[in-house]
């Protein structure tokens, strides 16, 4: 600045006007400066590190490419310069620092942003992380650092000191439980969602107070991101899922299996005890043959020992068609290549009701994709409803207004006979 000065006086100029030319010249020196150094910093130091980062084997150092965080790393250098010169300006020294500190907080705030998120890209590339997320925590970690970094800039524009702004927080800690009230349960509940394994980044889940119904495609500080299967998304506080209730299909999902539990109602006025000729249909049939013959010999046998009167057909043990379709089913059942055999596989009565006997088929598919488990479910009911009539079994129905109109079109008609014949 004095080298300057003294040029410009050499010059015979006047020495107000050569005051502000040297204000002048030394804020425009200043100014190059900080492009020349910018231009270096970005257009060679920054393509040296990006030409290292895509040469080596390494992942980690490209997703810290991919952030930016040296790009805003490089924005330190202008500032550092700026400070250096600040004492070329006395009148403005400390507000010259003082800006040239804010800028290089606030850019060291963007910069360990940045950062943070970088290192959640990275841990995200390890199968822990759908067990064990850290955006939560993250996310914490960067509310902290900006409110301090807040507090730096304050308190570094005030001229003062940080602690003397921290002990005022600590009166407008309740102003900040409200203000961050959402961001503190989020965490209390991520903390409790990871600590007891209780939603990964990939599990379905079903909450029907929130609509959601598909696969966790995210999971933050507070909230939980669900991918519904009509691919719209459904957004869950975090905090909800400790207080609220809801499925988590992981343990389906792992075991290998997808359970079917569906009943078919069966009219009761059509069971019956099996006649001669309808066990002897059933001896022909493939899974019901040895079944048959089994059962034929151990009720021979049961009805021999207790002498029954078998002139009575309630007398002793008989087959029913309701026995043999049930025991059709389960072996059908155990022979369908899409029904896992390691499962708990079984075929039972439920309480009859006005709607007829309940027989509900309970199983598990060896397949767990839905497209699949909806394709062997039906095409076992497909058949049940199919053979049910090959027992001797009516399937309940309850009458449709078709039904009514035939019953009532039947009446007529014997109306009118009855009629012609007097």
């Amino acid at each position: 600045m004095e080298f300057i000065t003294n040029w410009l006086l050499e010059l015979e100029l006047d020495p107000t006007l050569v005051r502000y030319l040297s204000a002048i010249i030394m804020i425009l020196f200043i100014g190059l400066i900080c492009i020349i150094v910018n231009f270096i910093t970005k257009k060679i130091v920054m393509r040296i590190i990006t030409h290292f980062i895509t040469k080596n084997k390494y992942k980690w150092d490209k997703m810290l490419l991919e952030r930016k965080v040296f790009h805003r790393l490089s924005h330190i250098v202008p500032a550092i310069i700026i400070y250096y010169f600040a004492p070329t300006f006395p009148s403005y020294q400390n507000i010259i620092e003082k800006g040239a500190i804010a800028y290089i907080i606030i850019v060291g705030l963007v910069v360990i942003y940045t950062l943070l998120n970088a290192i959640n890209d990275i841990y995200q590339t390890f199968e822990i992380s759908k067990i064990k997320p850290i955006k939560g925590y993250i996310q914490v970690v960067n509310i902290i650092v900006i409110t301090l970094g807040i507090i730096l800039v304050i308190a570094n524009l005030m001229g003062k000191s940080p602690l003397l702004l921290l002990s005022g927080i600590g009166a407008l800690s309740a102003v900040l439980i409200i203000v961050f009230k959402d961001s503190l349960l989020g965490l209390v509940a991520g903390i409790q969602l990871t600590a007891n394994d209780m939603v990964r980044v990939g599990d379905w889940i079903e909450m029907p107070k929130y609509g959601a119904d598909g696969d966790i495609i995210d999971i933050s500080l507070n909230t939980v991101k669900v991918q519904n299967f009509d691919k719209t998304i459904t957004t869950i506080p975090s905090y909800a899922l400790i207080s609220d209730s809801f499925i988590n299909w992981r343990g389906m999902q792992s075991s290998g299996g997808r359970r079917i539990k569906r009943s078919l109602f069966i009219d009761t006025s059509s069971i019956t005890f099996c006649t001669e000729a309808m066990i002897e249909k059933f001896k022909n049939i493939h899974f019901l043959s040895d079944y048959i013959i089994q059962k034929e010999s151990e009720i021979s046998e049961y009805n021999a020992k207790y002498e029954i009167n078998k002139n009575n057909r309630v007398n002793g043990r008989a087959l029913t068609n309701i026995g043999v379709f049930r025991a059709y089913i389960s072996n059908y059942l155990q022979n369908l290549p899409g029904i896992s055999k390691e499962m708990t596989l079984m075929v039972r009565q439920l309480a009859p009701s006005e709607n007829g006997l309940p027989l509900e088929i309970y199983a598990f598919t060896n397949d767990i994709r839905w497209a699949v488990y909806e394709t062997i479910q039906s095409d076992i009911f497909d058949h049940l409803f199919a053979v049910a009539p090959e027992f001797g079994l009516r399937v309940f129905q309850n009458p449709s207004g078709n039904d009514f109109k035939n019953f009532a079109g039947e009446t007529n008609s014997d109306v009118m006979i009855r009629e012609l014949e007097h």
